[in-house]
């Protein structure tokens, strides 16, 4: 297999609060390979979207990285990349799909001057052309009438709209790595297909490889060839898409998939996982995830578990893997 495009390794990220040190990402470490579709997945709390911003040094005022922690992009070290040569890889051949388009927007520039500056900015085109590039790409993300839709501002623009512009901005200088952070949250379901439907066509188009970062298990289950699972800061699962869904490791990936819904109408409730996220400044002793697990017994109390390897290309942070007679039915 060739080297990776994108090589994570022990990336913490911790703040100082009132209540203590708060360790958010805690020890993540993974890949992802040219052309490849890796999602996240967790709840919300898990430390999905902190690992997403810390890939490209975009943390919030106040965070911390860990000296052990690594971020390789193409043999370089974006850890320790100078902040010129950050700028230059920004947008160009890493680009970041954010969570909200209305916030990420600017309210004051028209769509299209947003999307013609990535042009301006990492080209050497002229402000014409970087303009016209960008009503094209406009129209190639499904913007109808894109000319007279690159004049208008972000409020002026539909939610779905919005997104297709965030994907414009993302897309335009066709990056080696694309990072989506929660792409189609807020969204009706026919736009969602859409904007899917345009992620993958891009990415077959141009090669790109995509960490998706979703709740969505029914958008893992199109769009990746392979999953990591977050929870309370760590990396609790790692797994190839179709054996995540059929024989999943981790209890915590179990209880996932059991509450998605389905059309199983003698269900009268829908499946939930117990209690709640523990704050990052105070994760539990042992397994994080004891005091929501049916299967926990006294070693999950005292003794982290390690990510161990279940199978190829399948790794679970759970002591189940070592001891499954423990395992509850």
């Amino acid at each position: 297999m060739t080297s990776p495009l994108l090589s994570v390794h022990d990336l913490r990220v911790s703040f100082f609060t009132e209540a203590g040190p708060a360790r958010a990402v805690d020890g993540v470490s993974f890949t992802v390979h040219a052309g490849e579709t890796v999602a996240l997945v967790g709840e919300s709390g898990c430390g999905k979207t902190l690992t997403a911003l810390s890939l490209l040094r975009l943390m919030p005022t106040g965070a911390r990285l860990a000296p052990t922690s690594r971020v390789e992009f193409d043999g370089a070290d974006i850890l320790t990349m100078p902040e010129r040569a950050l700028r230059s890889l920004r947008g160009d051949r890493i680009a970041m799909i954010f969570q909200e388009p209305m916030t990420a927007l600017n309210p004051v520039l028209t769509v299209g001057d947003q999307v013609a500056e990535v042009v301006r900015v990492h080209t050497a085109l002229s402000g014409r052309d970087a303009w016209t590039r960008a009503v094209d790409m406009l129209a190639l993300v499904g913007i109808p009438d894109a000319a007279a839709r690159a004049q208008q501002y972000p409020h002026e623009l539909s939610g779905g709209m919005r997104q297709r512009v965030m994907i414009a901005m993302a897309l335009i200088l066709e990056p080696a790595l694309v990072i989506a952070d929660e792409p189609t949250t807020a969204l009706d379901v026919t736009i969602q297909a859409q904007i899917l439907e345009l992620l993958r066509a891009m990415r077959e188009r141009s090669g790109m490889a995509l960490l998706l970062i979703t709740h969505d298990l029914g958008v893992v289950a199109e769009m990746a060839s392979r999953v990591l699972v977050m929870y309370a800061g760590e990396v609790v699962e790692e797994s190839p898409v179709e054996l995540l869904f059929s024989a999943p490791g981790h209890p915590y990936t179990e209880g996932l998939l059991a509450a998605v819904p389905t059309l199983d109408t003698s269900r009268e409730r829908l499946r939930t996982i117990p209690g709640t996220v523990p704050p990052p400044t105070d994760w539990p002793a042992g397994c994080r995830f004891r005091e929501r697990c049916a299967h926990a017994w006294d070693r999950c109390a005292s003794d982290a578990p390690p990510l161990v390897q279940l199978g190829p290309a399948h790794r679970v942070r759970c002591h189940l893997v070592q001891e499954p007679e423990r395992r509850r039915t």
